[in-house]
């Protein structure tokens, strides 16, 4: 009997759970209504062309399909490890990431600390707006900044010609490749991706500062002690995505600068999968590379995170 009684008792509280959990969905839907147009985007573009991974391990032809073309194993993998390019792919690719890591990714963080140090209003809303401009800036039309800026005639030589040094042809040299491309990178994004810290500093206490300005801190020292251990955490987080997408060098914008001068410098893993699947229309080929591209960036991310959580307790996850 009393069995009875507890589960007539328990059954009502779940009714009651359930029809509480539907009045909040039925009270909110509006807020889920608005999700639908993000899932059917990532359920399209994000989620349905895993289906296609499978063609790096088949010869796929487009009169056969996906299931009807043959299954090849890592035939498209062993042929891209032992082709010519390999090497020159996974050398240039990871240069440029490393050069582009070392260089752009401390500038946000130097921008946020010096805007957080200006007090003057107008001051420092016209330097953030100078600053995140270039970021909205076409990469087409950035290329074509470029390329006018180093040509031969262009107006870094007509500088080095003033100070007497001999004109250059920087794109088609493969030695400035790099140093280009890093330059304008940072131009570009530095004052876009400097907005995440710098709302990161403003959720500092300012009681902290004031601790330290009675303490006698300088301006050098108060950076040092308060605004940037409160950013820390920031750092970490956006330093391990960097990390996980170390081998996505910007594709569009190394095609864009390149020619048949300065391959030896500027081909990517991105631009070989772009010249073999859509211009060669090799479309296993190209998958295999960029499944593999995937996986080492997978693998950077899991590694990067979890020796990082080891020397900082700060992690992804």
């Amino acid at each position: 009997m009393n069995q009875s009684i507890m589960n007539q008792g328990t059954n009502r509280e779940a009714a009651a759970a359930r029809r509480s959990g539907w009045r909040a969905y039925t009270r909110n839907y509006d807020l889920y209504l608005m999700l639908v147009p993000v899932l059917a985007y990532y359920v399209i573009f994000q989620l349905q062309p895993i289906y296609g991974l499978q063609i790096a391990f088949k010869d796929f032809s487009a009169s056969l399909g996906i299931w009807g073309s043959p299954w090849v194993g890592f035939a498209h993998f062993e042929r891209f490890f032992s082709s010519y390019y390999f090497g020159r792919l996974l050398t240039n690719t990871i240069e440029i990431s490393l050069y582009a890591l070392a260089v752009g990714f401390p500038m946000p963080i130097i921008l946020a600390l010096l805007l957080n140090e200006i007090h003057l209003l107008k001051l420092k809303k016209f330097i953030q707006n100078i600053t995140y401009f270039p970021h909205f800036v076409s990469v087409i039309v950035v290329a074509g900044m470029i390329n006018a800026f180093t040509s031969p005639d262009g107006f870094i030589n007509t500088i080095v010609s003033w100070f007497g040094g001999e004109k250059a042809s920087f794109l088609t040299n493969p030695a400035y490749f790099k140093t280009i491309y890093v330059i304008s990178n940072v131009w570009q994004h530095t004052g876009w991706s400097a907005i995440i810290y710098i709302a990161a500093l403003a959720s500092i206490n300012p009681e902290l500062y004031e601790a330290a300005t009675i303490d006698g801190a300088s301006r050098w020292k108060k950076i040092l002690y308060v605004s940037i251990p409160g950013i820390f955490s920031t750092i970490v987080v956006l330093f391990i995505l960097q990390i996980g997408s170390l081998l996505d060098v910007g594709f569009q914008k190394i095609l864009l600068l390149q020619n048949p001068l300065n391959l030896e410098a500027s081909d990517v893993i991105s631009t070989y999968v772009y010249r073999t699947g859509i211009l060669q229309g090799n479309y296993s080929l190209s998958t295999a590379v960029g499944l593999f591209n995937t996986l080492i960036n997978v693998t950077l991310l899991v590694t990067s995170n979890a020796v990082i959580k080891r020397l900082t307790n700060h992690s992804l996850w």
